[in-house]
């Protein structure tokens, strides 16, 4: 620890004055409620445009013309780029000072979700979700880097980050609802333009209240690294996207599996080898508690990535439900999100992040294998639906919350920013795989409802393993610090 206390000394003095300054100010009084709800407000964008997506996506496919692997470049085109620079955001968060990082992202994040709602071809559309998925990285680590560096006081940061997760929860919980209005009243195109005023309420509360973050000088950004992180992830999604409709043999999917491998070798290679200058500094894997947090933050979103691709569909195409009622199917699993993370900031705060983050990924697991003997439309069907949506919208609010704080809690402070990228790269290469890998599962029977209930286990006993990861490899209560 005294080692981790004379590092972020030094980098202070690195710092600009007038960032240090600022700095200094609004760690000496309680940071500014509004400024919360301002950084939130951009990581809640990030999480609306993944959920609302999803109850839009047969719409999309009927308009634009696309099957199944057409709507998974759909969501992943998002979620690959989102999860492959997030890590460089959170170098660029460190190097650059949070604030500025932000304040970037919410400009690109605003101006292209307004042109995708213009798209009129799947190409365009996906082209335009990888740029969002580019924007949303920038906001992600930088949000949570100032929320890190304002609070200070473990317990404190526990609750702030509490908060930060119960406003962004409301995108769970609003996303499939809003989405199902939007799509069955005016079409699927609004999705996109609800993004517009948030980001400039946003933009307004950030350039107003932000403090500069103090900026670490690091050696150049790790383009070997970057490129070869980014590599590894498109060839995988990519082979297993288009393997089931193109065939495993064929059609360069058994190259784009070498080319995975061998990606990810160099990705490896190079993070051991640039030191300092490493994208993710192997250094940090030393820490038990972040190799834990990064394995079971994968999983985690492999299953509820996953699962709300999978019941979308279903919920559409072999229940029969329009956009709207799939949204209203979803408040089971959202709702929960809106209000619980509160609590397990709290909890957090007061036990460490252990026990909630188990006691979610057991939630989680158990709500998606209980769906999965039940794929027909009888009111025990439904019934099951419903309590294992529940399950699982209380596991996903006591894990999440759980998982950021058990991360920041294990890197030290100037590492905030690469942290949270980290933790947060990890968790949308889950998403990709989630979507990518249950909806091979989707193409192994010739029914939805079959292909569902297969999902369901998948995804089911991943987040079971998750629980036991999590269960060992997680701190429990930290230590108050010393006075």
């Amino acid at each position: 620890m005294a080692i981790f206390e004379t590092e972020e000394n030094h980098m202070a003095t690195q710092a600009e004055p007038q960032g240090a300054s600022v700095a200094d100010a609004a760690r000496s009084g309680k940071p500014s409620r509004t400024l919360l709800i301002g950084l939130s407000l951009g990581y809640f964008m990030v999480l609306l445009d993944m959920t609302i997506v999803s109850v839009a996506l047969p719409a999309i496919a009927r308009d634009l013309h696309v099957g199944l692997s057409g709507l998974q470049w759909v969501t992943n085109g998002y979620t690959i780029t989102f999860a492959a620079l997030l890590l460089t955001a959170g170098w660029l968060s460190d190097r650059y000072g949070g604030r500025r990082i932000f304040l970037w992202g919410l400009v690109a994040f605003g101006v292209l979700s307004g042109v995708s709602a213009a798209a009129t071809t799947l190409d365009a559309l996906v082209v335009l979700r990888l740029a969002l998925g580019v924007a949303g990285a920038l906001l992600l680590p930088a949000s949570l880097a100032v929320i890190t560096n304002a609070y200070t006081d473990p317990a404190e940061r526990a609750r702030a980050v509490g908060s930060w997760a119960a406003i962004t929860g409301a995108a769970l919980a609003a996303g499939p609802l809003v989405g199902g209005v939007l799509t069955d009243t005016v079409g699927w195109r609004t999705i996109f333009l609800i993004n517009v005023p948030l980001a400039l309420v946003s933009l307004v509360i950030t350039v107003r209240l932000a403090p500069e973050t103090a900026r670490k000088q690091r050696s150049g950004l790790d383009l070997t690294g970057q490129l070869s992180g980014v590599l590894a992830l498109a060839a995988l999604v990519y082979a297993l996207i288009e393997g089931p409709e193109k065939g495993w043999s064929g059609a360069g999917v058994p190259a784009a599996f070498a080319m995975a491998v061998v990606a990810a070798v160099v990705f490896v290679v190079a993070e051991r080898r640039a030191g300092d200058a490493a994208m993710l500094p192997l250094r940090m894997f030393r820490s038990r508690g972040f190799s834990a947090a990064l394995a079971s933050g994968l999983l985690a979103n492999f299953g509820l990535s996953g699962l709300l691709f999978v019941l979308s569909l279903f919920f559409q195409d072999s229940r029969g439900y329009s956009s709207f009622s799939a949204g209203l199917a979803f408040l089971p699993l959202t709702l929960p999100t809106a209000f619980n993370p509160i609590f397990t900031g709290r909890l957090v705060g007061r036990i460490g992040p252990r026990r909630p983050a188990t006691i979610g990924f057991v939630l989680m697991g158990a709500g998606a294998l209980l769906q999965a003997p039940f794929t027909g439309n009888s009111t025990g069907a439904l019934v099951a639906t419903v309590v294992g949506l529940l399950a699982f919208g209380f596991g996903v609010s006591f894990a999440l919350p759980a998982l950021v704080a058990g991360m920041a809690g294990s890197v030290p402070a100037e590492f905030a920013g690469i942290g949270a990228g980290a933790l947060n790269s990890a968790r949308q290469v889950g998403a990709s795989l989630g979507v990518a890998v249950l909806g091979v599962v989707l193409n192994l029977t010739s029914s939805n409802a079959g292909g569902t209930r297969w999902a369901l286990v998948v995804g089911g006993l991943a987040l079971l393993l998750g629980a036991v990861i999590a269960g060992t490899g997680l701190r429990g209560r930290t230590p108050s610090p010393a006075r």
